[in-house]
């Protein structure tokens, strides 16, 4: 059975349901941290971003790359050791004491005076800056992308897909006619890869299909 065929025909005439109203509090993802409910993270890190990093990066180094709701992602190490300067934000502290924790990297600590309680975690190398705070602290999170991005810059975007009816979230499915509609307008979009991610997790959530989809956006506005 080809269980990734079958899950983009149901997307075809699937909208995002229940989801449509739903949202993550601040207190429920820094809830997740402390209760150390993340199974969301990969210890070796996402073998998507692996498999494409050649994509990403076109031959290109020296890069300033950037990671929103970074998490303690184990990539932002590897690329720093890379030569790449890694710029990550994060609500969670306990996320970014545990990552330069995690990878024995010493650091120090800084406020950012423009947002009202955010700090910036930076390691003692200087290639990697990890602010503390709200992503929409920032910006909306698709306006805040399109700035930081330069002509010809790329953008790896990983989106989930199943049926929203089924599980509330989080992880939020989000349909390829959503990434077109924000994007379409200053980038060129390629979906990559769909990958059937379906496991036991997904099937007590009352699922039947799970896929991760992984799409390039290639700046040219």
């Amino acid at each position: 059975m080809d269980r990734s065929a079958d899950a983009c025909r149901i997307l075809e005439s699937t909208d995002i349901g229940s989801q449509k109203d739903r949202v993550v509090t601040e207190e429920e993802w820094l809830q997740k941290w402390e209760m150390g409910n993340t199974g969301f993270h990969k210890e070796q890190g996402h073998p998507l971003l692996r498999k494409y990093l050649d994509v990403l990066l076109s031959g290109r180094s020296g890069l300033r790359i950037f990671f929103p709701l970074c998490g303690k992602a184990v990539e932002m190490k590897w690329l720093a050791d890379m030569g790449h300067t890694v710029v990550g934000v994060e609500v969670s502290e306990q996320a970014l004491k545990e990552f330069f924790s995690e990878h024995s990297l010493p650091y120090c600590e800084e406020p950012v005076p423009e947002i009202s309680g955010a700090k910036k975690l930076q390691s003692t190398s200087g290639n990697i800056s990890l602010y503390c705070c709200s992503i929409y602290d920032l910006s909306s999170y698709v306006s805040l992308m399109i700035t930081l991005m330069e002509k010809n810059s790329s953008y790896l975007l990983v989106t989930v897909s199943y049926d929203p009816n089924k599980h509330k979230g989080p992880p939020f499915y989000v349909p390829e006619s959503e990434i077109k509609s924000l994007f379409r307008d200053c980038c060129e979009i390629k979906c990559l890869q769909k990958v059937d991610d379906f496991s036991e997790k997904h099937r007590q959530w009352g699922l039947d299909y799970f896929l991760e989809v992984l799409y390039i956006l290639k700046f040219v506005a």
